[in-house]
């Protein structure tokens, strides 16, 4: 009885009045059967009297329903229809049919609340990131506990372990492990430490961060998260478009149905064989109104939608309608942004060539140069040596110099001490320094861009910095190619990089050396080209990619809830930087349409064959509460389905290999 304990209060009463009626139902029957109450008329009114405060405790809320239809003027629903419905047979004397048809029509409507409230609650639960209060830090160190959207930019907060991290910020000291899951679907907690970024909504796992906030909350993640999963049923599909027009046209064609077979067809069978037969016809249109009921679809195919971006959700994938989800499964194409989609987006070093000194020496030697720079490169440097200090290849921490002076577009002169000078840079710096015995013989394969290290005026070596390849991208490519699905790859990169990323990841097509508005202009070239009922799709890592996101048939941004320009454009927001994502969005999106096509074609050929047996008086109630209430039941468990969601067996397989 644990679900009685889960339903809401309205679920509550309609459940109470079920059991009420069933009893008086079954007391009834008890009485009829047993015939308990044989004198007349009073015992006849006794059982009807019981039999009729069962149908009005059952059914008050759908006649009162139908009452207000008909007084605003909204005739055609599946109240109006199943109070025509009922009462008409009770008229026409057979009041437990009558009962029983609301009854059990109350029970799917109980079943179908309480499925599509626990698909809710699925979402809501997976979705319940909203912090309830944040600690602001005073200057006299005490913590003060304050609503989130009280907190300003650049006020430290304070996170204990189990707290959820109320705003996006900047860790200014202690370290963390924190869990993810909500916003990425990661299911590994995420080691976080000083100077890195967090976001809100994660929970705190372990330790004590003190948080500098960059963002107010209406700006932070979590609002945009929520925003983005309570604006989602805004944006309709074509689908469920479909079925809201097809039931404003379908209740009235069968309502008018069923008065030809009420009216139409015994004033016939009157003038040409002096038989009307009013009752067996009446009775008939009855069950034709019970079973036309559209239930199923109505509740159903939004229930499958709204399952379907749940399920994505929680694989951190947000998809602003059920549009973009059923567009994606039609997906023929797909352009790719390089940097920050297919590769990591950050330089690596990649290759060390020393001239007079060790691989070791040549790596030390540039980090004491470019400590104090903030360029990319520069980082790149101090990042590779940081990590080959924790590996034991460095004894001794960088130490103070005497003086630096960075040369834009050339890079960098540092004097170390009074006897070693060192050139950081490209060609051009060297040979303005006159350096000598620059050798570049081993460098003419290297991908990437090439730093050139001297010292006292002697070349010492080169350093190669690279962009490297996301270790999930080849897979995503591979899994997007078995579903013929055509892959293309812009970049403003090199032609020979660009090409070698292509290669590296199999790749179709490979626009390289593009500017913004280039990458607009190749998308135009491939919306011109592709078939009308294909979909076209562009991935970016959201920066600088908000026109084509916005000009594509569906844009995917990548990793870029930081970025308001990119969600803003998007139609799918891929929570963190794994490429994969998309297969497991396309698979979710597949999966949603073929249950809501499984639906449409289940309930319309079931109805429809049950139509025409109950006009030709073969179906009778019985088979007219199977078609209305039973295919609605199994509509919407069908429907449930899409909430598990879906991901390609690739995927599945790979992540049992990591674990």
């Amino acid at each position: 009885m644990a679900w009685l304990g889960k339903m809401t209060r309205k679920q509550k009463k309609a459940f109470t009045r079920i059991l009420i009626a069933s009893g008086l139902l079954l007391c009834y029957l008890f009485l009829h059967f047993l015939d308990l109450l044989p004198w007349e008329p009073w015992g006849k009114l006794a059982k009807w009297s019981i039999c009729l405060l069962a149908y009005f405790v059952i059914g008050s809320d759908i006649l009162k329903k139908a009452f207000l239809g008909v007084f605003h003027g909204q005739l055609f629903d599946e109240n109006f229809l199943m109070a025509v419905a009922t009462i008409g047979a009770i008229a026409l004397g057979d009041v437990t049919e009558g009962v029983a048809v609301m009854l059990f029509y109350q029970i799917g409507e109980l079943f179908q609340s309480y499925a599509v409230g626990a698909s809710r609650k699925n979402i809501v639960s997976l979705m319940d990131i909203r912090p309830d209060y944040a600690f602001v830090l005073g200057e006299d160190g005490s913590a003060c506990r304050v609503l989130p959207d009280e907190v300003q930019i650049g006020q430290t907060i304070v996170v204990k372990p189990g707290e959820k991290i109320p705003l996006d910020g900047i860790i200014l000291s202690g370290s963390a492990l924190l869990d993810t899951k909500a916003l990425t679907g990661e299911s590994l907690p995420k080691q976080v430490g000083p100077l890195e970024e967090v976001m809100s909504g994660c929970v705190n796992l372990s330790g004590i961060l003190h948080i500098q906030t960059t963002k107010e909350f209406g700006q932070s993640t979590v609002s945009k998260i929520l925003e983005l999963v309570e604006s989602s049923s805004m944006k309709k599909s074509k689908s469920e478009k479909f079925i809201t027009k097809f039931a404003k046209v379908y209740t009235p064609a069968v309502c008018l149905c069923a008065l030809v077979l009420a009216c139409g067809v015994p004033i016939l069978r009157g003038i040409l064989r002096q038989d009307p037969a009013w009752v067996v016809w009446i009775k008939r249109a009855l069950t034709f109104l019970v079973i036309s009921c559209p239930c199923a679809l109505v509740i159903s195919i939004p229930l499958s939608f709204f399952g379907g971006i749940g399920a994505a959700s929680k694989k951190g994938i947000l998809i602003k309608g059920s549009s973009y989800l059923e567009q994606l499964a039609k997906t023929k194409t797909i352009l790719f942004d390089k940097t920050g989609t297919l590769t990591q987006g950050s330089f690596f070093v990649t290759h060390l060539d020393p001239c007079g000194m060790s691989d070791q020496e040549l790596l030390y030697v540039a980090a004491m140069a470019e400590q104090f720079s903030n360029h990319p490169i520069a980082k790149s440097i101090l990042k590779e040596y940081e990590e080959q200090r924790k590996l034991g290849t460095f004894n001794k921490p960088l130490g103070c110099v005497l003086s630096i002076q960075e040369m834009a577009g050339q890079g960098i002169s540092c004097q170390l001490d009074e006897n070693h000078v060192v050139l950081v840079g490209n060609l051009r710096l060297l040979e303005n320094h006159q350096v000598s015995h620059i050798d570049l013989s081993r460098q003419s394969e290297w991908l990437g861009t090439i730093i050139h290290v001297a010292v006292n005026g002697t070349y010492a070596g080169a350093i190669c910095i690279a962009d490297q390849e996301k270790p999930q991208a080849k897979e995503a490519i591979s899994l997007l190619k078995k579903q013929e699905i055509k892959t293309v790859m812009l970049t403003g990169d090199a032609k020979p990089i660009a090409d070698h990323v292509a290669k590296t990841l199999e790749i179709d097509e490979v626009y390289s050396e593009l500017l913004p508005e280039d990458k607009v202009n190749v998308l135009e070239r491939f919306l011109t080209q592709k078939k009308e009922k294909e979909v076209l799709a562009f991935v970016g890592d959201g920066m600088n990619d908000a026109p084509v996101l916005s000009r594509a048939d569906i844009g995917i941004a990548m990793g870029a809830l930081g970025c308001d320009a990119a969600i803003e454009a998007a139609d799918i927001v891929l929570m963190d930087d794994d490429p994969q994502k998309i297969n497991t969005a396309i698979a979710i999106s597949s999966k949603t349409l073929r249950i809501v096509y499984e639906n449409i074609a289940f309930a319309l050929s079931v109805k429809a064959i049950c139509l025409v047996l109950g006009a030709l008086g073969v179906a009778g109630m019985w088979s007219a509460i199977f078609a209305d209430v039973g295919v609605m039941v199994l509509a919407v468990l069908n429907a449930i389905r899409a909430l598990q969601g879906n991901e390609p067996s690739a995927t599945k397989a790979s992540k049992a290999t990591r674990k």
